[in-house]
């Protein structure tokens, strides 16, 4: 048996700007962290005792002959890719839902590539990990995704994401002194509404609208690197606080499926709290917001969320990794 573990991501500044149809013309930048919550995946040659080939676990139980049978189109898309003739059984489990913002289905596909690579005996490198991913779900899957989750899954770490017009990528960690990064860390906040939502419906609405908001999507991808400044700089981190303000007015504009009228007013009740900023994070529509606040006022921000589900975290650098490896067994 092999198991991998793949970090969720929190996307900071720039996204939209990982749109295949925006940066290979105008370029991207991402600021993103991957966060000390999980996607777990187990895989193992399945013996041939059983009626099925094919065992997958996850919110459902499918037990297949063939692949194409597969419902799941993230594992259907990756066996048929690989060409996997083995039987096998693959279970998931994750530490937070699913389609809620935090790049978990991309977790879920870069730690299902990862383990099947391991399983077969194979090494692949972050960047191999992150292309190959980013390939299964735009051409494979055909999803309407950005490129940034599958690379943050794959490398991990706190970093600036640049997307090339070339179709390639550049992975660049931010680096801080530790009290600065911690004092940083303790400013954030994250809570999840209750709605989940489907990425990809809410996505091509904004690829849609993409030529509509050159002048937004511009601005979002400056203010990458604005952040970046803020952080490296030596005075109060609040600007970073209210530069997310700027890029969640800058966001909800690209799309009317961004934002709803329930998290607009969770919004406004944590910034009359307190809040100096945040977001909703992912594609929109429901899932996680992310939230900039003094940690002196974090206690009213809780308090008047206190029907949502706070979340503490903390960032992580690992990225996508093989936490168990026994790959002995029937093939």
């Amino acid at each position: 048996m092999v198991i991998t573990r793949t970090p969720f991501r929190i996307s900071f500044f720039g996204g939209g700007t990982d749109y295949p149809t925006w940066f290979q013309q105008h370029g991207g930048v991402v600021v993103a962290t991957t966060i000390d919550k999980y996607c777990y995946i187990s895989c193992r040659y399945l013996p041939p005792f059983f009626e099925h080939k094919y065992r997958i676990v996850y919110s459902r139980i499918e037990n297949v002959v063939d692949p194409a049978e597969i419902q799941h189109p993230a594992v259907r898309a990756v066996l048929q890719h690989m060409g996997c003739k083995s039987g096998l059984e693959i279970h998931h489990d994750g530490d937070l839902p699913a389609r809620s913002g935090l790049g978990s289905s991309s977790s879920f596909t870069v730690g299902l590539l990862n383990v099947l690579k391991a399983l077969e005996g194979c090494y692949i490198s972050n960047d191999e990990l992150a292309a190959l991913a980013i390939r299964i779900e735009q051409e494979v899957i055909e999803e309407n995704v950005g490129s940034q989750d599958q690379i943050s899954a794959a490398y991990g770490g706190f970093n600036r994401i640049e997307f090339l017009r070339d179709g390639g990528f550049r992975v660049d960690p931010i680096i801080l002194q530790k009290d600065r990064l911690e004092s940083f860390q303790d400013s954030l906040m994250l809570f999840f509404t209750g709605f989940s939502r489907i990425a990809s419906e809410i996505a091509k609405s904004k690829i849609d609208n993409i030529r509509h908001r050159q002048a937004e999507l511009m601005r979002m991808k400056e203010m990458a690197d604005e952040s970046i400044s803020i952080l490296n700089g030596s005075g109060s981190l609040d600007g970073f606080g209210h530069l997310l303000d700027q890029g969640w007015q800058y966001k909800k504009s690209l799309s009317d499926k961004v934002s709803t009228l329930e998290i607009d007013q969770m919004y406004v009740a944590a910034r009359e709290a307190g809040a100096l900023g945040g977001k909703l994070l992912g594609a929109g529509g429901g899932g996680f917001m992310l939230f900039f606040v003094r940690p002196e006022d974090q206690p009213r921000v809780r308090e008047r969320l206190n029907k949502l589900i706070h979340v503490p975290f903390r960032f992580e650098n690992s990225g996508s990794r093989v936490v168990l490896y026994q790959p002995n067994g029937l093939q």
